[in-house]
């Protein structure tokens, strides 16, 4: 499906399910301007529209996202960040984490500041062994934001996640995946290779079971036990109503793979 838009910080493949989006300043390490931002909700708000099956983010060169563009709101003096925190970044996050597909960050190099917790918001992140991730915040005195003080923890821990945001030292990607921070780091070389049989995976995949678990996982902070199991019981329920739930079951019995529609 085509996309009859044009975006002028980012860019956009769709092929068979899979929007790629890809931030496009490498030449200030991808950072985030306030055009990029916009961009990024509306494409993220199309899923329908693409008929996207998952979402794929990734940096243009040699790095993920540096953060926020500082010489994007001028002077130093004039810069209201609680107004561009309120009505940028949050609608940004918000368009990634509520976003009824799996979402996945391909972090290609260095995903620094907002840039990390840009990252952290899709449902999986997959990083090149060479990149890394700094809350570098403190560096430039200020408080992680962009989501960092909610997904840090909940991935991490309490002790880590305020060792990552006070300290503001760089963590590797390997390490980000021995803390729990990411799913998985890959050798350079497969990077690319490894992205793509992930996407395909997700974009082959069960999407209804896929925006259930979604659902449950938001909720399981906030609930009870007994309210969760009500709650993944509720879903399951409707679950075992679609067509992907039939075919899974007969493609099971059959000893074949299954071709799940989506729906």
């Amino acid at each position: 499906m085509s996309l009859n838009v044009e975006y002028q910080d980012i860019s956009v493949d769709v092929r068979d399910g899979v929007v790629t989006v890809t931030l496009a300043r490498p030449d200030v390490m991808n950072a985030l301007s306030t055009q990029m931002r916009a961009e990024l909700i509306d494409i993220y708000r199309r899923h329908q529209e693409l008929g996207a099956r998952v979402y794929v983010l990734r940096g243009q060169g040699r790095a993920f996202c540096s953060g926020q563009d500082l010489s994007d709101r001028g002077s130093v003096d004039n810069m209201d960040l609680e107004r561009t925190l309120r009505d940028e970044y949050i609608p940004m996050v918000r368009a990634i984490t509520e976003c009824p597909v799996p979402t996945l960050s391909a972090v290609n190099g260095p995903a620094a500041g907002a840039g990390a917790n840009l990252a952290l918001a899709s449902d999986i992140v997959i990083a090149a062994q060479s990149a890394y991730f700094a809350q570098a915040f403190t560096r430039i005195g200020l408080a992680t934001d962009a989501g960092g003080s909610y997904f840090l923890p909940r991935l991490i821990g309490m002790a880590r996640a305020k060792g990552a945001a006070f300290f503001a030292e760089n963590i590797s990607a390997v390490q980000a995946e021995n803390w729990g921070m990411i799913w998985e780091a890959v050798p350079d070389d497969e990077f690319d290779a490894v992205i793509e049989r992930r996407a395909a995976h997700l974009a082959n995949g069960p999407t209804e079971a896929y925006r259930a678990m979604k659902a449950m996982f938001e909720k399981t902070y906030d609930n009870t036990l007994e309210g969760q199991l009500i709650h993944e019981a509720r879903l399951q329920g409707t679950l075992g109503l679609t067509r992907d739930f039939k075919e899974g079951v007969v493609a099971f019995l059959e000893k074949r793979p299954a071709k799940f529609e989506g729906r």
